[in-house]
């Protein structure tokens, strides 16, 4: 593996996937590229350099189909479900991420085509970046759920105040959620509240008419 930026991204990356961001270190980096370990610092400063060339490095991968005649419905869940893919690929690497304050920027692929299908449907353009940060906060939210495990967990939890019944299984014997199921429901969620505020904003340009 030569040394330089790209080759201590992608040994970088290798060592999070088989073992999380907590066990990185530039030792190790530099083990996994039988370097000297200084020799590292000629190309990256620090760990969190390293972190963040990773993390840009896994964003180029993201691809996703372009349906620019589809409904902006089809487009959102053909995003969601590529981004998610992309996250199940790298699951450590990406719940590190998304708990990172500048892990969206303006010319990531995601959030470029985001805003894109936001702006098709018809809102202001002031309106776009709000609309496409909440939607990333829920997809976001959602995959950080699933790949902690907090998601199955919580869908598996007893109700209060609800006596078990007899003909189910114990609780420690219930499957845990269909995740893909899960997911879709979601995207279900968020549409249909969108479709909700989009007709509602149309209405109101109307009557202002």
């Amino acid at each position: 593996m030569p040394l330089n930026e790209a080759g201590i991204y992608a040994a970088a990356l290798r060592l999070i996937d088989a073992d999380g961001v907590e066990a990185l270190t530039m030792r190790k980096l530099a083990t996994e590229l039988d370097a000297n370990p200084m020799s590292l610092y000629h190309h990256v400063p620090n760990k969190e350099a390293v972190l963040r060339g990773v993390a840009r490095t896994v964003g180029t991968q993201f691809r996703t189909v372009t349906l620019p005649d589809a409904p902006w419905q089809e487009r959102v869940r053909l995003l969601a479900t590529d981004f998610r893919t992309l996250a199940h690929r790298h699951p450590k690497l990406m719940a590190y991420s998304f708990s990172r304050p500048g892990f969206i920027q303006p010319d990531d692929p995601f959030w470029t085509a985001l805003t894109a299908i936001v702006a098709a449907t018809g809102v202001s353009q002031s309106e776009v970046p709000e609309i496409a940060a909440l939607m990333v906060a829920v997809v976001v939210g959602v995959l950080s759920a699933e790949l902690n495990g907090s998601l199955q967990q919580w869908a598996t939890l007893k109700l209060p105040g609800v006596a078990p019944d007899a003909s189910e299984p114990a609780v420690v014997d219930r499957p845990g959620p269909d995740q893909d199921h899960m997911f879709r429901l979601v995207m279900d969620t968020l549409i249909t509240g969108l479709e909700v505020r989009f007709a509602v904003a149309r209405s109101g340009r109307g009557a202002d008419r």
